[in-house]
């Protein structure tokens, strides 16, 4: 048996600050209530601390082992991660191109006994998620790659300007870069009526400050984020150490399996449950991507 085996949810969370079996008491409340207010204001909330501090370097160690089983495919990219050489006018922001250098350990290659995996699949923590962004409840993806991946993202590299597929996400630092690898978002730049291209196309040029924050993460925080919105960035990693994090996606039906395209470009290989999915995808919105 492993060492995370016999460890449970009250030892991987500090649940006296995150009481995550008594979402209906006081502290609970005040939680979910911060939680939600900062969501709603800012399109993203931290809980520092999240993963008590004699479990971080398990947590650390774990994701380190995998980190080398990540897809690494450096690509040209735009913001809305549609094809570069798309038909779009001379001034569009989708013309503007960057590096992606960031690359993901998949689903399937995460141990099922590792801190992240029983995490992942927690109903207490599922529970706790989809009470934060206001929803009743939330699904594990059925995609077998996706759903819980390893982010990692190399000294030289960056996960350059983007916004998300899903409406959000649900990331945990493990290791921070040594320098640089900073997270940086613009707070409900877009709507799912209005895409301001300007505003995004200002940030593209250096000219966004005025939209951009700066957000410092350290090993353990739990973040929640509207990154369908928000237009997002890891900043270039420096230094002799890669950044990793790892990100839980739910959804808000079951079922739901990434398409081919996508699948391949962030995984290297699709696998059957891709195929036999592909062109059934519901959109809740009209935006590029």
């Amino acid at each position: 048996m492993s060492t995370v085996q016999a460890i449970t949810l009250d030892q991987v969370v500090d649940t006296a600050r995150y009481p995550l079996s008594q979402l209906d008491g006081p502290e609970g409340r005040a939680v979910l209530s911060r939680a939600r207010r900062e969501l709603s204001d800012l399109g993203c909330t931290v809980l520092p601390d999240f993963i008590r501090p004699s479990l971080r370097a398990t947590l650390e160690d774990e994701c380190a082992a995998i980190a080398p089983q990540a897809h690494y495919d450096v690509e040209t990219v735009n913001v809305y991660n549609i094809a570069v050489d798309s038909d779009l006018p001379e001034d569009h922001p989708g013309r503007r191109t960057f590096q992606r250098g960031n690359a993901f350990v998949a689903r399937d290659r995460v141990p099922a006994e590792s801190v992240i995996s029983r995490l992942y699949s927690h109903p207490a923590f599922q529970d706790f998620i989809a009470r934060c962004f206001g929803l009743p409840r939330l699904h594990e993806l059925a995609d077998p790659l996706s759903g819980l991946v390893l982010n990692v993202v190399a000294p030289g590299m960056e996960h350059p300007w983007h916004f998300d597929t899903n409406e959000f996400t649900v990331s945990l630092l493990t290791r921070g870069a040594q320098d640089g690898g900073v997270f940086e978002y613009c707070p409900n730049i877009r709507s799912a009526a209005d895409e301001n291209f300007d505003d995004v196309r200002d940030v593209l040029d250096g000219r966004g400050e005025r939209l951009t924050r700066r957000l410092p993460l350290h090993p353990g925080d739990l973040q929640l984020f509207k990154g369908r919105y928000s237009l997002h960035r890891v900043s270039p990693v420096r230094g002799d150490l890669a950044r990793h994090s790892a990100i839980f996606a739910y959804s808000e039906r079951p079922g739901v399996i990434g398409s081919v395209a996508r699948t391949r470009q962030l995984f290297g290989r699709v696998l059957p449950e891709h195929l036999a999915a592909e062109g059934r995808a519901v959109r809740g919105d009209r935006l590029l991507d």
